[in-house]
């Protein structure tokens, strides 16, 4: 098969032709039709996740066709449309059991845990519990689109936020998973605060349904600029970038008993940075992490692609083919502008 590989952190990425994986017992492999090049992916090139044994093929945001299947899978044959969350549960642990396979402390990541879809052919382990049926009407390359950024953002909206129609939710960061958040906030009839600070990235926020926007680079004070916007503080708020300024920005602009979700991963420097927690005390606020979404939540949020309430195909970019992905990746290109980077060829 054609892949992408480095055999060191901030190395060269080349493309090359490797050996074909085969599935494991619970196994399948797919197919990759399209993969979109994610931030995490420059993470992991970079060092960041301490999972990633060199050497190794990146990408985890999948979508194609089941090659060939492993002989204790039941649920898949070879021919299946699929998707797949990034995050892969064993199916047997008690997170899994309970319905919160994001959390499963067995899970394999493709792209991280094990080589990912940079490659014509990708091997997903416990295909019964992770694997997702992919609709005739959905493409493949749109169905790219969900695997990381806007599954999280679904969850970190719906499940985690919990806002409803009216609140105010604020979204630090405006890139991927920040513009999927916008997206499926504004569908529920929240009213959304986008803070970036780059004005093409606000102005996509807005076009596809941000109430108000913010410049972060322009502001003293963000959680007055925030309270003098919202009335008084964000409902809830997201930090979709990862990083201790932004973190602290999100926590500083809730109101009273508001509530606060990181996604984004801080990393390096920032991974231990502290959280006000005297203002969480004293205005009872809520602090929740957010990582992916399970595989049995897709269905919900695949009908509501289906009846157009949400229309992820907006938020890509452009698609390209498996070595400019290389080039786009290392150099952060693939980031600085709005939009999703999709892999539709290799």
């Amino acid at each position: 098969m054609k892949a992408a590989i480095y055999r060191e952190f901030k190395g060269p990425i080349s493309v090359e032709i490797l050996q074909d994986p085969t599935p494991a017992k619970d196994g399948v492999v797919v197919a990759v039709k399209a993969n979109g090049v994610c931030r995490s992916d420059w993470h992991g090139w970079m060092g960041h996740d301490i999972d990633i044994t060199l050497p190794h093929v990146p990408g985890h945001e999948l979508s194609g066709v089941i090659a060939a299947v492993g002989s204790e899978v039941r649920k898949w044959q070879i021919g299946d449309r699929v998707t797949s969350p990034f995050i892969c549960g064993c199916g047997t642990c008690r997170e899994c059991e309970s319905g919160n396979s994001q959390v499963c402390s067995r899970q394999e990541q493709p792209g991280f845990t094990h080589w990912g879809a940079f490659a014509e052919f990708v091997a997903l382990r416990y295909a019964d519990t992770n694997l997702v049926a992919l609709p005739d009407s959905l493409d493949f390359t749109t169905a790219a689109a969900l695997g990381c950024r806007f599954a999280t953002a679904y969850r970190a909206v719906v499940a985690q936020a919990r806002v409803v129609e009216g609140e105010w939710l604020a979204i630090h960061g405006c890139g991927g998973v920040g513009l999927s958040a916008v997206m499926i906030a504004a569908a529920r009839g929240v009213q959304v605060l986008a803070v970036d600070i780059d004005d093409v990235k606000l102005a996509y926020a807005r076009s596809i349904g941000a109430t108000a926007t913010l410049r972060a680079d322009r502001v003293d004070d963000m959680a007055r600029a925030v309270a003098d916007l919202t009335d008084g503080g964000a409902h809830a708020s997201i930090d979709a970038v990862g990083g201790t300024r932004q973190m602290r920005a999100s926590i500083d602009s809730l109101r009273p008993r508001g509530r606060h979700v990181q996604v984004g991963l801080l990393v390096a420097d920032e991974s231990e940075s502290a959280v006000p927690m005297d203002r969480v005390v004293r205005h009872e606020l809520e602090i929740r992490g957010s990582h992916g979404m399970q595989a049995h939540v897709y269905p919900e949020m695949l009908d509501e692609i289906a009846n157009g309430l949400l229309d992820p195909a907006k938020l890509i970019g452009r698609s390209v083919g498996l070595q400019n992905a290389v080039d786009l990746l290392v150099s952060e290109e693939a980031f600085a502008n709005a939009g999703v980077i999709v892999i539709d060829h290799f």
